[in-house]
């Protein structure tokens, strides 16, 4: 996240946004970052990335320093454009990163300023189907594509079980939520059952708050096959 000097409004028009978003995908082009989230607000913009090879601040720098050039040049000002350094966080789970996935598509909703889906200036609309920078098909695997996309966003609870010291579930865990979930001492037989009785037991693991990942490791049904139950 980086947020403007002393809070101060970043940006003024659509055209400025514009701009932001030419030094970010500049920067995606000269690097092997890859863009899984992104958020523009009035004065700070948010970015959710996978970053392999370690490029973060020189990243991060020249999405700033081109947009600091261009808003001193077009304001006629001079000095710090951004707030010190960006603020970072490393996620090192599935509950961590979808949760950070809905806070930042969320954003605008949460500041008063419309529903998170009809925001132009965030990935959102980019995983309803148009992706133009972002990488979406990491997320749309784990939620059961555009539709369960948008539910998860909508859905304000806390949904993805961890452990209390927020770590993923281990196996054994996870198995055992599974079989509370669904009252039985052997989750796999949910695999042997006929679709009409099979699909409702899928879709009350995704909604105890399992991800299609976590159900097919749980039970040993198939992704695609836990997808269509849940679409």
């Amino acid at each position: 996240m980086l947020r403007g000097n002393g809070r101060q409004i970043l940006f003024e028009s659509d055209r400025d946004r514009m701009k932001l978003l030419e030094y970010l995908d500049k920067s995606l082009s000269e690097s092997n970052v890859e863009l899984l989230a992104w958020c523009l607000m009035d004065n700070h913009f948010h970015l959710l990335i996978s970053d392999p090879d370690f490029e973060l601040s020189s990243f991060v720098k020249r999405i700033a320093t081109g947009y600091a050039v261009y808003h001193n040049r077009k304001e006629g000002h001079v000095g710090h454009v951004f707030q010190s350094r960006f603020r970072s966080e490393a996620i090192e789970c599935d509950g961590h990163l979808l949760e950070v996935l809905r806070y930042i598509h969320n954003n605008p909703e949460e500041a008063g300023l419309c529903r998170a889906e009809e925001y132009p200036w965030s990935s959102y609309q980019e995983y309803l189907g148009c992706p133009m920078r972002t990488n979406t098909e990491l997320f749309l695997d784990m939620l059961g594509g555009a539709e369960g996309f948008r539910a998860f966003c909508a859905d304000k609870r806390v949904r993805y079980p961890q452990d209390i010291l927020g770590r993923e579930l281990t196996s054994e865990q996870l198995i055992e939520f599974a079989q509370g979930v669904l009252e039985t001492d052997n989750v796999s037989f949910v695999k042997s059952l006929r679709r009409k009785d099979r699909d409702p037991l899928l879709r009350k693991l995704w909604n105890a708050g399992l991800s299609v990942r976590q159900i097919e490791r749980a039970t040993g049904v198939g992704r695609n096959t836990v997808m269509r139950a849940l679409s």
